[in-house]
């Protein structure tokens, strides 16, 4: 099961999402369409797939991974065909919306839900592995996109990259997701069995979700804007961009080390700590003026703190309120964060100008970090670490 989904993981991401940035100018250049229209079209895309990801969440708890991700690869792939052939703006953006759905049905939220209920107490190192893998997808598929591109155009590409989709996604998740979901463990302690509507509208999950939702407006923008940011800093377009890879290789060491921090930590203590250390990496960006080879350090500690986030996310549910509604609460959970992913391209370039530049936007960003924080010291923690640790050999699969 765990090979099947890392190697899903990074197909699913590589051909969905990072697949389009690469083909972004070649559709507006084809077919006249402007970057703004095309943009919000796949904008359009991931909202979907927060409000689709809630329902499918209560069918991941019921019955398990297996029909839903198989059914979204289906999906996926017909999808992006309908993108390539799509002869008007009104059918590529309709298609843009089933794909939204398919990335509700095989991205990481339905991965982590199989992950969370088959490795039990062992849940982090099977959720590092799938996350460290599913940071490749843009070092696979980019350079991939790119090559095919040239030759094949990008309606082209799509159709190359659907097939490899299908051929791959469809048959890992049909027959290595086949084990029996299993029961909740007799361990689960009285608030894993609470309703989930009640779970959801209590206090400290309505906090958690507004950390998690201003964390990851954050993140989501240093990312966005690191380029921009070193070109306003000096650096040369080169230079920004091995920021920004640097940044992706961090992610990969902070995803690493997280059982490390978990280890160590309550719940509490970790989600103060790893928000707190992204507001002080956004705030050093902002402030620190160089040299370049010092701003590319701060990248990649960014990296690493933004790598340390995703596990935090993945784990935030499971270790406060049990497993036993794990997909629906994540998917709650997720969804504002997902909204604001598909957003701040659009927030950063309207606040940079109205700031002054990216250096202040920047710093906002940390005062952002900073109110996250809050909301996360108010959240309190339920459960000790030791669920998350994943040290536990009982229990895990």
């Amino acid at each position: 099961m765990l090979p099947a989904l890392c190697a899903t993981q990074i197909t699913s991401w590589g051909v969905l999402y990072y697949a389009f940035p690469n083909l972004r100018s070649a559709i507006t250049a084809e077919t006249g369409w402007s970057a703004t229209v095309t943009t919000a079209a796949f904008s359009a895309a991931l909202l979907t797939s927060a409000a689709v990801g809630i329902p499918l969440g209560r069918v991941l708890d019921r019955n398990g991974p297996r029909a839903v991700m198989t059914g979204g690869s289906v999906l996926a792939s017909l999808s992006l065909l309908a993108v390539a052939a799509a002869p008007t703006l009104p059918l590529f953006v309709a298609a843009w919306f089933a794909a939204g759905t398919a990335m509700a049905a095989t991205f990481y939220q339905p991965a982590f839900a199989a992950v969370t209920r088959w490795w039990g107490e062992s849940r982090v190192k099977a959720l590092t592995a799938v996350t460290l893998t599913g940071g490749l997808a843009s070092t696979v598929f980019s350079p991939l996109t790119a090559l095919l591109v040239g030759p094949l155009g990008w309606r082209g590409t799509y159709v190359v990259l659907a097939l490899v989709l299908a051929l791959i996604t469809i048959p890992a998740h049909a027959l290595a997701l086949r084990a029996p979901w299993p029961p909740l463990p007799e361990s689960t302690d009285s608030t894993a069995r609470k309703p989930e509507e009640h779970i959801a509208r209590s206090r400290p999950f309505v906090l958690l979700t507004c950390a998690m939702t201003l964390s990851g407006f954050t993140i989501w923008a240093v990312l966005i804007a690191m380029v921009p940011l070193m070109i306003e800093r000096g650096a040369s377009v080169t230079t920004a961009a091995w920021a920004l890879g640097l940044c992706g290789v961090g992610q990969a060491v902070g995803r690493a080390c997280y059982a490390a921090v978990a280890r160590r930590t309550t719940v509490a203590t970790r989600t103060c700590l790893l928000i707190g250390a992204g507001g002080v990496s956004t705030a050093l960006l902002g402030l620190v003026r160089g040299p370049i080879w010092l701003l590319l350090v701060l990248a990649a500690f960014a990296g690493i703190v933004r790598g340390n986030l995703t596990l935090l996310q993945a784990t935030a549910v499971s270790d406060r309120w049990g497993i036993a509604a794990y997909g629906r609460l994540s998917a709650l959970l997720a969804a504002p964060v997902t909204v604001t992913s598909a957003l701040t391209p659009f927030i950063t370039a309207a606040l940079a100008p109205l700031l002054g530049g990216y250096p202040r936007l920047f710093l906002l960003l940390a005062g952002v970090s900073v109110l996250s924080m809050l909301f996360a010291t108010a959240t309190g923690a339920r459960r000790p670490t030791a669920p998350s640790t994943g040290t536990s050999g009982s229990g895990g699969r």
